[in-house]
């Protein structure tokens, strides 16, 4: 008989993984890995955000569109269009959502009006797709966490922003994309600005996995279970600290052009 994850289940399943109430947890998912939970995905969405923000936390899924940079308006505030799942598509356009104006990589994110205003706000002015100054980036100075929920770093777009800080070659488009954003009330803004893997040198983040080894030793993830999906809940500073110290060790080596194991001797 098929098992349906109860609310009860979940959170269970959250307080035995650590996952915190009180400060931004970001989540990417793999709805099939977690199995059937009552009311489905949105289900699952509503016991995150009553999880997460419980003590003023604010609950962060991802929803991107950077497949939109083919010359259409890049991110459609009321538009269900993203790129990387489910959970997202149904978060996007969640009247409870405040989304952030990163064109590429944008949020829904879900607590207090007035917090997570102020969190999306980071958002406003960007460089890049990856830009450290944005809510990804903050995540360091919030001591926040990455779920993620059956699927592995190759889904963990902060380690893109942790690149970014550390200035790592090969990573931008050389020119900004001339990006737009089409708000609520139908108004459009230009937002130019330099986009995450470029053609030449593809992307590097199908490779991000090598790092796991790094951030397990560092005491960087937990591990345990959300329905049937493994998860790892991940530290964003202690990972900015591994991560950009590996960076600094490999004096330039390019580390995600091939699947040869990450050295041990940049983390150990």
């Amino acid at each position: 008989m098929l098992h349906i994850f109860s609310k009860e289940e979940i959170f269970e399943q959250l307080r035995s993984l650590g996952v915190p109430t009180d400060r931004p947890v970001t989540v990417h998912t793999s709805l099939k890995a977690v199995g059937e939970v009552e009311g489905r995905g949105e289900g699952l969405l509503d016991m995150l955000i009553e999880y997460v923000t419980a003590d003023g936390g604010l609950l962060c899924i991802p929803t991107h569109t950077w497949h939109r940079c083919d010359g259409r308006i890049t991110l459609d505030i009321a538009s269900d269009d993203v790129c990387i799942g489910t959970l997202p598509k149904i978060a996007s356009i969640r009247k409870d959502a405040h989304r952030s104006l990163n064109p590429t990589h944008s949020l829904a994110i879900f607590g207090s009006s007035e917090k997570a205003e102020a969190f999306a706000a980071l958002d406003d002015s960007l460089y890049s797709s990856s830009d450290p100054s944005g809510c990804l980036g903050s995540f360091i100075g919030y001591d926040g966490f990455i779920l993620l929920i059956g699927v592995g770093q190759e889904k963990n777009t902060f380690l893109h922003v942790i690149e970014d800080m550390n200035g790592v070659s090969n990573r931008l488009s050389s020119e900004p994309y001339p990006a737009s954003v089409r708000l609520s009330d139908g108004s459009i803004i230009n937002k130019p600005l330099k986009l995450i893997a470029p053609r030449e040198i593809g992307d590097v983040s199908q490779r991000y996995p090598k790092l796991e080894p790094a951030f397990r030793l560092g005491g960087a993830i937990k591990y345990g279970k959300i329905g049937n999906a493994d998860v790892q809940l991940c530290s964003a500073r202690k990972i900015a600290g591994i991560f950009s110290d590996i960076i600094k060790k490999s004096d330039g080596r390019e580390l995600f052009t091939d699947e040869s194991p990450l050295p041990e001797e940049l983390y150990k």
